[in-house]
């Protein structure tokens, strides 16, 4: 290797200590803890979407698993957190996701998640959208904050119902993009529609928070009855950029169990690893765990949209290339 130089300009790193700093003041003033929780843990995360890393621990374990599981969210520790009492807090951290290096992915990557307790999405989608606005005015800018939700925002945009189309009909919606329909999922098709029909066009200046999604597309969000249901979660883009995604916080243990098994089911006929349920926070769902809502954001994404570039090393001072 012949480059051993830093990627990212120094005064792109000076930027990112100023904007770790704002956030640390942004939650002091509103009383949000400060914590930090382990990054390797006897479970992983069973998203099908989403490959962790695993390494094997050789010194003594007195029973305990030698498989380890970097994190790929704070997630399940902090909820441990809240099921315990301890109220509202948020980690800013590194987490890890393996396969995912690219113009806009590198496999370790900052996050900022944090939590309320009392609070829903739609509440939440607020204090999301003034810390954006707090770190834009790092660099003078300021965007203005839309709401849509996801069944409106597709019916207007792409002239489909996201509850009742099938997959011929999404993949006919997607017009000239062309992807291999080999293994996907009808919620496969309805992201590909937001990622390469919906996004492009979302506006510079803009944040765009759109909620209340397919049920199917639950995670770990509570689900509200209707016609049609609907996972109350959102996600925000600024721009084309997405940089968080939200939950009302799923507080049933016994379903967050059935839909980790559901996600084990998928992952085992695609062939992908199968990481361990976390029943640390099984148990804390069915002990105390308080009504509330949680937003992880990616603080790399962040800062590629103060900069306005499109490539993540530009903001990392060593990316998977250079580490």
């Amino acid at each position: 290797m012949q480059d051993w130089r830093p990627g990212a300009a120094f005064d792109v790193l000076h930027l990112r200590a100023r904007l770790n700093a704002a956030v640390r003041n942004f939650f002091a003033q509103r009383d949000v803890t400060e914590v930090e929780t382990p990054v390797l843990s006897r479970a992983g995360n069973t998203d099908p979407n989403i490959a962790s890393f695993s390494l094997e621990f050789s010194g003594r374990t007195d029973g305990a698993p030698r498989t380890r599981w970097l994190r790929t969210s704070p997630e399940f520790a902090l909820k441990r957190l809240l099921a315990a009492g301890f109220g509202d807090c948020y980690e800013l951290g590194r987490v890890f996701r393996d396969g995912e290096a690219g113009g806009r992915h590198n496999p370790e990557f900052t996050m900022l998640e944090w939590y309320r307790v009392g609070w829903d999405h739609r509440r939440l989608i607020g204090e999301t959208a003034d810390l954006v606005n707090a770190a834009l005015a790092l660099v003078d800018r300021q965007a203005t904050l839309v709401e849509v939700d996801y069944h409106t925002l597709y019916r207007r945009e792409l002239g489909v119902d996201p509850a009742t189309a099938g997959i011929e009909e999404l993949r006919a919606a997607l017009g000239e993009v062309v992807i291999d329909p080999a293994g996907l999922t009808r919620d496969d098709w309805l992201d590909l529609l937001m990622t390469h029909r919906l996004q492009p066009s979302f506006p510079h200046d803009q944040m765009l928070a759109v909620y209340d999604y397919p049920a199917s597309q639950c995670a770990l969000a509570r689900l509200r009855p209707g016609s049609p249901p609907v996972a109350e979660r959102f996600e925000l883009y600024l721009g084309p950029l997405e940089l968080a995604n939200g939950y009302h916080e799923l507080a049933d243990a016994a379903e967050q169990r059935q839909r980790f098994e559901r996600d084990g089911v998928l992952r085992r006929e695609r062939g992908h690893a199968q990481p361990p349920i976390d029943e640390a926070l099984i148990a804390a769902l069915g002990r105390d765990f308080p009504a509330c809502a949680g937003v992880a954001l990616g603080m790399d994404r962040l800062m590629m949209a103060l900069l306005g570039t499109g490539r993540i090393a530009d903001v990392l001072a060593f990316d998977f290339a250079r580490a």
